[in-house]
């Protein structure tokens, strides 16, 4: 495990990116449980357990991945490793999600979807940059 002193500026540089990134993640993931309280008094048919469980479990992951995170700018190479994992792996579930004809998500929760995956999409460009990449290089 090697510090974040040691981590080139770029790579600190990435990690704070992904670290905003994840905030804005769980701020899109919570903006949507709002909506979805709104809708409930309003048009309950547009808000199901599916939309609750989904904010729900996405604004947690997002906030978690914040600490994670700075767990890999601190130098440990499993976290990053988890991180780059799930950056890679969310958006091709999400993009299932969207596609799929009968997932019980309304319209404007795969709306919030695509969003959340295009982040996530950004923070796995952040991830997989070269620079990046070695600074948690496995110690042989």
């Amino acid at each position: 495990m090697t510090s974040a002193a040691a981590h080139p500026l770029e790579v600190r540089s990435a990690l704070a990116a992904v670290t905003r990134l994840w905030v804005l993640c769980a701020a899109v993931s919570l903006t949507a449980l709002g909506v979805a309280a709104i809708l409930s008094a309003v048009d309950p048919a547009e808000v199901n357990w599916v939309v609750w469980l989904r904010g729900a479990v996405v604004a947690g992951a997002s906030i978690v991945f914040v600490f994670v995170t700075r767990a890999a700018a601190r130098g440990n190479r499993t976290a990053y490793t988890r991180m780059r994992w799930i950056s890679l792996l969310a958006p091709i579930g999400i993009v299932v999600i969207i596609v799929a004809p009968d997932t019980g998500y309304p319209i404007w929760m795969k709306l919030e979807q695509a969003a959340v995956g295009t982040i996530i999409a950004i923070i796995a460009v952040f991830l997989n940059r070269r620079v990046v990449r070695r600074a948690f290089v496995r110690a042989r």
